[in-house]
């Protein structure tokens, strides 16, 4: 892994094509559900999803589209929030720096059939449009369902993490947290505040990983066991409170991305 220029001038490894993106909006009834079954594949260690894929559709094909394209290897995870979520498939490694953004596909239309509830997988969505939903995801690390089963007309969960998978992204969620540029809660390994603080180079090697996500078995039937938690509170209304309801969280679940369209960050010295 090559090394990179400092914190203290975080531009000169970063470049996007981006649009603002958020997370927002869960629980109760179950329903039976088949999946495809993929794997994680990260630095600290592998782990299997199984996706909704009769009852989530549009967003399964939207998310395997990527996946078949390669899109997501030498990915990483852009973005940590304890006790709510880890959060990529947005910016490529590609052996130096700067990061890469991952060129988006046609938005999906949402699915908010089931409740984003801990070790589910959801589709992030721009805070002004329902069906915003591209290339970005994330893992919900708690019971999210009162605020993201809601928000922004729900937010697609669209598969679940089986076995102890929910290890691994465990320990994505307990890596060191830096606020880096338009990136917040920036994850990374063996990478601590006193390095930061100390403007100490950052690697390829402290980057949050993910090497690739893979299909193991694309027959539709491979978890028809699964009784995944309807979302239920999506017919509720949305409550501002100026902050400490669902609404106010809009704010909190922002990716905190400048609006620059396909303009590149200037290499600031």
């Amino acid at each position: 892994m090559r090394s990179c220029s400092r914190f203290a001038t975080p531009a000169k490894w970063l470049k996007y094509s981006l649009s603002v993106a958020c997370l927002s909006t869960g629980l109760l009834l179950t329903q039976a559900a088949s999946a495809t079954t993929v794997q994680f594949q990260t630095v600290l260690g592998d782990f299997e999803v199984n996706l909704f894929d009769k009852t989530t559709p549009k967003t399964v094909a939207n998310f395997l589209a990527y996946v078949n394209a390669n899109a997501y290897q030498n990915t990483i995870i852009h973005r940590s929030a304890s006790k709510f979520v880890v959060q990529g498939g947005g910016y490529k490694y590609t052996g130096e720096l700067p990061l890469v953004a991952i060129p988006q596909n046609a938005a999906v239309e949402n699915e908010p059939v089931y409740s984003n509830l801990r070790g589910t997988i959801a589709m992030a969505k721009l805070s002004s449009g329902v069906n915003s939903a591209t290339n970005q995801w994330f893992f919900n690390l708690s019971d999210n369902a009162s605020n993201l089963d809601k928000q922004n007309g729900g937010f697609t969960a669209f598969g679940q993490v089986m076995g102890n998978g929910m290890d691994v992204v465990d320990a994505i969620a307990a890596l060191n947290r830096f606020n880096v540029d338009i990136f917040q809660g920036f994850p990374l390994r063996n990478y601590s505040s006193s390095d930061h603080t100390a403007n100490k180079p950052v690697t390829g090697d402290h980057l949050m990983l993910i090497e690739n996500i893979v299909v193991l078995n694309a027959d539709t039937d491979t978890a028809a066991s699964l009784n995944p938690t309807k979302n239920t509170l999506i017919n509720e209304k949305e409550k501002d409170d100026g902050g400490s309801g669902s609404m106010g969280l809009i704010s909190l679940l922002m990716l905190s991305l400048l609006a620059l369209g396909r303009k590149r960050l200037l290499n600031r010295k």
